[in-house]
């Protein structure tokens, strides 16, 4: 067997002259691999008698420990050197400014969704959710909406295949179903409003198939029309920012509410733009009304004793109306640009408290840009009014 004192120091030196971690590695599989000298020179005690094992095998596992060692203390040494000079040649000033273009924006209809949250909840409303995927008892039967009623067609709402006992769950046209799930799951008094997506069939310059509502429930006794009539107005005085705001309630008909009413806002149109609380022109922005006696019985309350009201507006459209939004579709158009001019910053935050000083929002007039670039009336997203 030569002599593994003289190897020991030929092997340990290569090591140390080694200055990339590929040699180090080759090394390694010639010397202690599976093949390698060290370990066909282990491969010899076999061979040896009880008294040669007991003279070279401590020698051997003491060679073969050494070098491992020494390979691992150098494939230390060497990482540490190739991560300094990445350092070195990849660093960057962490004194700059970051480029304005990697800064991020919320979007108008989170801002928007934000700012009703934020004037709701200090009327003393609190905030519920649902599902979008909605059965139809929740989503048409328990509001009050016929079988034959055009709602339900597959022309309207986008339906899942049937389940193994023939009922089919939907995406939800409203956001409605959550008032029933609401009622059914507690008890009265309720005071909910319920932001979120909603879906139908259509997709056009006015429609869109994923579009985005408010609603609002009140259930108590005693409630009536005046109650309805004052918090819509508090919400469009303080929403559109306005001290004095003008609606009108005008008859219409939703199977979940009676009697039931569009509500117009005051405005005017003027070169090309919409100003809200202005002028002798009307502009329907949601519907409301009582909520149908048949629908409470539908959730176990009764009629002669709980009285409530509802309504409901698309946040598309209001953001529209508030920033002078020409187009729907915009929305959804993932443009960067438009982001960047309709968009606010990460900490621009709702605060009624600050609204007058204008830091979480902003009025029309400084969003830049006119309600339609051709002086006609902006397109509205109709689907979204009401419910």
């Amino acid at each position: 067997m030569e002599d593994l004192q003289k190897l020991e120091t030929d092997i340990l030196k290569a090591i140390t002259v080694l200055d990339n971690l590929a040699a180090l590695e080759d090394l390694r599989v010639s010397e202690v691999g599976k093949k390698g000298r060290v370990s066909l020179l282990m491969r010899e005690l076999g061979k040896m008698t009880p008294e040669e094992k007991k003279k070279f095998g401590p020698k051997l596992n003491g060679l073969k420990n050494t070098i491992i060692q020494a390979i691992t203390d150098h494939k230390a040494t060497l990482e540490a050197e190739e991560l300094n000079r990445r350092l070195q040649s990849e660093r960057v000033d962490i004194t700059l400014p970051s480029p304005p273009e990697n800064q991020g924006s919320i979007h108008p209809i989170t801002q928007v969704m934000d700012e009703v949250t934020e004037i709701f909840t200090e009327l003393g409303f609190s905030v519920a959710e649902g599902p979008e995927i909605e059965e139809d008892f929740y989503n048409f039967t328990a509001l009050n909406i016929p079988p034959e009623h055009p709602a339900r067609q597959m022309h309207d709402t986008f339906y899942f295949p049937e389940n193994a006992d023939g009922n089919r769950k939907l995406l939800r046209t409203h956001t409605s179903p959550v008032q029933i799930r609401t009622m059914m799951e507690g008890e009265p008094p309720y005071r909910i409003i319920v932001p979120g997506r909603t879906y139908r069939c259509d997709s056009d310059a006015t429609h869109t198939p994923m579009f985005h509502q408010v609603e609002s429930l009140v259930i108590d006794k005693d409630i009536h029309m005046g109650h309805l009539k004052w918090c819509i107005e508090e919400f469009c005085r303080k929403f559109f920012e306005l001290d004095d705001v003008k609606i009108r309630f005008r008859p219409s008909y939703f199977p979940f509410t009676e009697p039931s009413a569009e509500v117009d806002i005051g405005c005017a149109f003027k070169d090309g733009e919409i100003l809200i609380g202005e002028g002798d022109d009307w502009l329907e922005i949601m519907g409301c009304g009582m909520v149908n006696p048949r629908v409470l019985e539908n959730v176990n309350l009764d009629p002669d004793v709980y009285q409530g009201f509802a309504f409901g507006m698309g946040l598309d459209r209001i953001s529209m109306l508030k920033w002078g939004i020409p187009d729907l579709r915009d929305f959804f158009a993932a443009d960067m640009r438009w982001l960047k001019h309709y968009g606010f910053a990460a900490l621009d935050i709702p605060s009624l408290s600050t609204q007058n000083n204008n830091p979480g929002g902003r009025s029309q007039s400084n969003r830049g840009g006119s309600s339609s670039p051709t002086g006609d009336r902006p397109p509205i997203n109709n689907n979204a009014g009401g419910k």
